[in-house]
């Protein structure tokens, strides 16, 4: 059976969601596809390139908001963007860990410019913006990676009665009443409100 790039790339994202990244490997998906494992190295030359496809894909598929829009000031795009990239990767199981330390491919490189272009435009210097950028993606990974985690693994909150510290109980009892989104927009907000002083 002849495969092609995307179909491989198709098919492991749907093995991404139903096993995880642990017990994804190239040996299960080249049995998923009924080929050989040699057939998939055809195309990408190891698990590492394979999972920059995913991510390339994950991103194309699920996150909407890239590229600023009409009516967009800095704040709204950064905020709206950020957003977007945590629910794209939250679209998939473990995703947070497929996109960290992945490669851009080359049709990044005109949104990374768009990106850069419009906040140029809006006051900032392009090294400003590029760290803007880059920072605001790598909090974003980072609490998806966090995110994720504690959906599989949940954490135990200290209370009154299993931390002999009374502050760190009673922050805890608060923080515990919080969803994600409202942790997730807390930081982004904190951090947005650090750029606009």
């Amino acid at each position: 059976m002849k495969i092609d790039r995307a179909q491989i790339v198709r098919e492991a994202l749907v093995l991404l969601k139903e096993v995880g990244l642990d017990k994804m490997s190239t040996r299960a998906l080249a049995a998923r596809l009924d080929v050989q494992q040699p057939a998939l190295y055809w195309h990408f030359k190891n698990k590492r390139a394979l999972m920059d496809a995913m991510n390339a894909e994950m991103m194309r598929s699920s996150h909407l908001y890239r590229v600023p829009r009409d009516g967009d000031d800095w704040r709204s795009y950064l905020r709206n963007h950020s957003v977007s990239f945590r629910q794209a990767m939250l679209s998939y199981r473990d995703g947070a860990r497929v996109h960290a330390g992945s490669r851009a491919e080359a049709s990044d490189v005109d949104v990374a410019d768009r990106q850069l272009e419009f906040l140029i435009a809006q006051g900032f210097d392009g090294r400003q913006a590029l760290k803007m950028l880059v920072t605001l993606a790598r909090f974003t990974v980072g609490f998806v990676l966090e995110e994720q985690a504690e959906a599989d693994h949940p954490p135990e909150l200290p209370n009154e009665t299993t931390s002999p510290s009374p502050l760190l109980s009673a922050a805890f009892e608060d923080y515990g009443t919080l969803s994600q989104d409202e942790l997730f927009d807390d930081g982004l907000a904190a951090f947005l409100d650090g750029i606009g002083r």
